[in-house]
C-alpha cells in the first residue's frame, strides 16, 4: 500500500485552468516509468504508432475516466518535475487530471502534437517524499487522453521542513444534532498553507483548503460529546501544532423510534466463571447504533459497541438466561431479543482463556504503561503526572519522582512507555518513552528499588511528536533487543518513508545503537533502526509463544488493527487502512475492528491467549492463537472501568489493567480515579 502523502502539485495556469507548457530542467536525480508498466485502468498498451520508447505506449480510449497510475520511487524528499512524454494527433486538447497520492493537484493541458507519431513533453511541478508516490493522470474529456509514452522523474529542490503556526481562536457555534459549525484565525507559514484538517483525537473529521477558516462538520452523532481541533497543513506536508480544543455535546434529535429487536441471539462458548453471546446487528433510522445491553434477568451485565460479548464473574455449571436489547443516540431501546440459555463449565483448575475479576489494586491518575521488577513489585507512567509509580502486589502505591524533560501535547503525549530491562538486577535501567520540548524519545534511568535517579539518558532522539499519533509503547523482546512504536505524528508520508523515525515499529540495542541484523540496516541513517513500516500509530507489543511479535493499531476513520508483524514489512498505511485502499504488497492485519468500537492500545499475550485493552470500545478483547491466525475474539468487562489502556501479565499469574478516563486532552484530572485492577484465569477454556 502506497504512501498517501501531502502534495501538491504547482501549474502555471492557462485561460482553460490547465497546466501551462515548461521546459524540462535537468536535474542530478532522474527516473524514467514507461507508461506501459503503470497500472491502467479502461486504457490499453499499443503500439500501432512509431516513435514510442520502451514495449509500447498507452491509449487512453475515448471516454472519461481511464488512467494510469505510475509508482515513482523519489531517492529524495522535495520538489520534482514530472515531464509526460505525449502525442496528440488531433487539433483538440486532451486534458488529464493529475492525482499524487489520493491528492487531486490540478489539470494538465496535452495540446496537438501534429501527427500521432511526433511525441512533445510537458511537465508539473509536485513535492514528493522520499519512497514510493503514486502518481496518476486521469482522462478529463470525453476524448480520452493522449497517447502517453513515458513519465519521467526529476528532483529540483529540497522540501521545505518549517511547519505552519498553530492556528488560534478556534471556536464552534450554531451546535445541532448531526452538525457543527466551526472557525478559527488563519495559520502562518513560510511558503503557504494549503490546507486545514478539523480533527477528533488523531481522527480527521474534516479537510479545507488553506483559504477557508470556517467549516460545518456534519455526520455527528446526537447527544455525543467531541472534543475538537484545527492542524494546519504547508505544500510540504509539515503539520502545525493543534489549535485549542474545543469542547462540544451534540444535544439530543427529535428521534423517538427504537431501534430493531437484536437478532438470533446465541451462546458461543463458555468457562467456568464466563458466558460468551453474539446476536445479529439492529438498525435504526438515525443509522447508527449507540450500543447493546446484555441482560440477565432484569439486570445490565455487559454494555458493548459490538454484536458479541462475555458476561464474566459467574459460578461454575450454573445455567444462565440473557437478552440483549439496543440503543439508539437519543437513548431510545430496542424490546428485547429472544432469550438464550447456557451453562458454565465445571471448574477444573486447568487456567488459560477469558480472565475474570479479581479484585481492585490501586487508583492512580492516567497509568499509561505497566511493568514488573523481579522482586514482583510494578512500576507505572503517569501520562500527564511525568511521574514514576511504584505499586506493590497489594496496592501500596508510592511515587518515585517525577522524569524530568517531560512535556504533555494536550492530547495524547507526555510520559508513556515503560519496559524494565531483562538485566535489572545487575543495571538497575528502566526505560522510558516520553514526549519533550523537541520530539517524541526513548531514556532510560536507574532505579535500584530504593532509589529513582534524578536525571535520564537519552537512548535514541528524533521521533516527530505531534498532539496526536505519538505511538509510545516500548518493550524487550525474547532477543533481547528494545521495541518501539511510534505513531506518524499526523504527517501520512511518514509511514512509507524509511529514513523517517515515525509510522514504525523500531529495534534497537539497550545502549540506543541499531542492530546490524535489521531489515534496512545496510540503508544507513534512521532506516537502521525499522522493524515494520506503513503504521499509522500503532500501540501494544507482545510475543507469542514461537517468539512471534503482534501490535494494535489505532485506524483513522475505518478499520482498528491487530497485526502480526514481519520483519521489513509493510502495513500499508496510509494508502490502506486495515484492509481498505490500496492494499496490494501489504501485509493485512489478523484482525480489525471498526475505529468506532475498539481502538486497541497495550496488548498481552498468555499461553498464546491475546488479551486488548480497548479506549474507545471501553472493554478487554480476548482471543486465542490458532496458527498464523486468531479465533473468535471475546468482548468483556465492557465500559466496567471506561476507558482501558494497559494489559500486562503480573509473576504470580494474573493480569493487571489500567484505565485512563479523562485522557483526551492532556493536563491533569482533578481526583485520583482511574484504576488498576487484577483479572484472574478461569478453569477452562473457551470454545471455537
Amino acid at each position: 500500500m502506497a504512501r498517501r502523502s501531502t502534495l501538491s502539485a504547482l501549474f502555471a495556469g492557462t485561460a482553460l485552468g490547465c497546466a501551462l507548457l515548461t521546459p524540462v530542467t535537468a536535474t542530478a536525480a532522474t527516473g524514467d516509468y514507461e507508461s506501459e508498466d503503470a497500472t491502467l485502468s479502461a486504457a490499453k498498451i499499443a503500439t500501432n504508432h512509431s516513435g514510442y520508447s520502451g514495449k509500447g505506449f498507452v491509449d487512453f480510449g475515448n471516454l472519461v475516466g481511464s488512467y494510469a497510475d505510475y509508482s515513482v520511487n523519489a531517492a529524495q524528499a522535495g520538489t520534482h518535475t514530472l515531464t509526460f512524454r505525449y502525442a496528440n494527433g488531433t487539433a483538440d486538447d486532451r486534458p488529464m487530471k493529475l492525482v499524487v497520492d489520493g491528492g487531486d493537484k490540478g489539470t494538465v493541458s496535452f495540446p496537438g502534437t501534429g501527427s500521432w507519431t511526433t511525441w512533445k513533453t510537458v511537465t508539473a511541478t509536485v513535492q514528493l517524499t522520499a519512497g514510493i508516490n503514486h502518481v496518476r493522470t486521469v482522462s478529463a474529456s470525453a476524448n480520452g487522453g493522449p497517447n502517453t509514452d513515458k513519465l519521467t522523474d526529476s528532483f529540483s529542490a529540497p522540501s521545505d521542513t518549517e511547519p505552519p503556526t498553530p492556528p488560534k481562536n478556534f471556536q464552534a457555534s450554531n451546535i445541532r444534532p448531526t452538525a457543527a459549525d466551526f472557525r478559527w484565525e488563519a495559520a502562518t507559514d513560510n511558503v503557504g498553507v494549503t490546507r486545514y484538517e478539523i480533527n477528533r483525537g488523531g481522527n480527521t473529521l474534516k479537510v479545507v483548503d488553506g483559504k477557508t477558516t470556517s467549516a460545518t462538520v456534519d455526520q455527528l452523532t446526537p447527544n455525543t460529546s467531541y472534543d475538537i481541533s484545527v492542524i494546519a497543513y504547508d505544500a510540504a506536508g509539515n503539520p502545525s501544532q493543534p489549535s485549542n480544543v474545543v469542547g462540544v455535546k451534540t444535544p439530543p434529535s427529535d428521534d423517538k423510534t427504537p431501534p430493531s429487536v437484536p437478532g438470533s441471539l446465541k451462546a458461543t462458548g463458555s468457562t467456568s466463571d464466563s458466558i460468551s453471546l453474539s446476536w445479529k446487528p439492529s438498525t435504526d433510522d438515525s443509522g447508527s447504533i449507540a450500543g447493546y445491553d446484555v441482560y440477565q434477568g432484569g439486570t445490565v451485565v455487559s454494555t458493548t459497541s459490538q454484536t458479541s460479548a462475555t458476561v464474566t464473574d459467574l459460578k461454575p455449571n450454573t445455567s444462565y438466561t440473557f437478552t440483549v436489547k439496543a440503543r439508539d443516540p437519543n437513548g431510545n431501546a430496542s424490546a428485547a431479543s429472544n432469550s438464550v440459555t447456557a451453562k458454565t463449565a465445571s471448574d477444573s483448575g486447568t487456567g488459560g482463556g477469558i480472565p475474570s475479576y479479581d479484585k481492585d489494586i490501586a487508583k492512580v491518575d492516567l497509568g499509561w504503561a505497566v511493568g514488573f521488577l523481579p522482586n514482583g513489585n510494578a512500576l507505572a507512567t503517569e501520562r500527564d503526572r511525568f511521574e514514576l509509580l511504584q505499586i506493590t502486589p497489594d496496592g501500596k502505591k508510592k511515587t518515585l519522582g517525577k522524569i524530568p524533560g517531560v512535556v504533555t501535547t494536550n492530547g495524547e503525549g507526555g510520559l508513556l512507555g515503560l519496559a524494565i530491562s531483562p538485566r535489572w538486577n545487575t543495571d538497575h535501567a528502566v526505560y522510558l518513552y516520553h514526549t519533550s520540548s523537541s520530539d517524541n524519545r526513548v531514556v532510560k534511568v536507574t532505579y535500584d528499588g530504593t532509589t529513582l535517579s534524578k536525571t535520564t539518558t537519552p537512548v535514541l532522539t528524533g521521533m516527530s511528536k505531534n498532539q496526536y499519533h505519538n505511538g509510545g509503547r516500548i518493550a524487550f523482546g525474547p532477543d533481547g533487543k528494545l521495541y518501539a512504536t511510534v505513531g506518524d505524528a499526523k504527517v501520512k508520508a511518514n509511514a512509507q518513508n524509511k529514513s523517517s523515525l515515525n509510522g514504525k515499529i523500531l529495534r534497537l540495542n539497550p545502549d540506543g545503537s541499531a542492530p546490524s541484523d535489521n531489515p534496512f540496516y545496510a540503508t544507513g541513517g534512521n532506516a537502521r533502526y525499522v522493524w515494520s513500516y506503513g503504521h499509522r500509530n500503532p500501540q501494544g507489543l507482545a510475543w507469542d509463544s514461537h517468539g512471534r511479535l503482534w501490535s494494535s493499531e489505532f485506524g483513522e476513520s475505518s478499520q482498528d488493527e491487530l497485526n502480526l508483524i514481519q520483519k521489513g514489512g509493510n502495513y500499508g498505511w496510509s494508502a490502506c487502512e486495515g484492509t481498505i485502499g490500496d492494499c496490494k504488497g501489504t501485509i493485512a492485519p489478523k484482525k480489525t475492528w471498526p475505529t468506532s468500537q475498539a481502538g486497541p492500545s497495550g496488548i498481552e499475550i498468555v499461553n498464546d491467549w491475546i488479551y486488548v485493552a480497548a479506549v474507545t470500545g471501553k472493554q478487554l478483547f480476548a482471543t486465542q492463537i490458532k496458527g498464523d491466525s486468531i479465533g473468535t475474539v471475546s468482548a468483556v468487562f465492557s465500559g466496567r472501568w471506561g476507558r482501558l489502556r494497559s494489559v500486562t501479565k503480573t509473576p504470580d499469574g494474573h493480569l493487571w489493567v489500567t484505565s485512563t478516563n479523562n485522557d483526551k486532552l492532556g493536563g491533569t484530572p482533578d481526583t485520583i480515579d482511574n484504576v488498576v485492577v487484577q483479572l484472574k484465569f478461569p478453569g477452562a477454556a473457551l470454545a471455537g
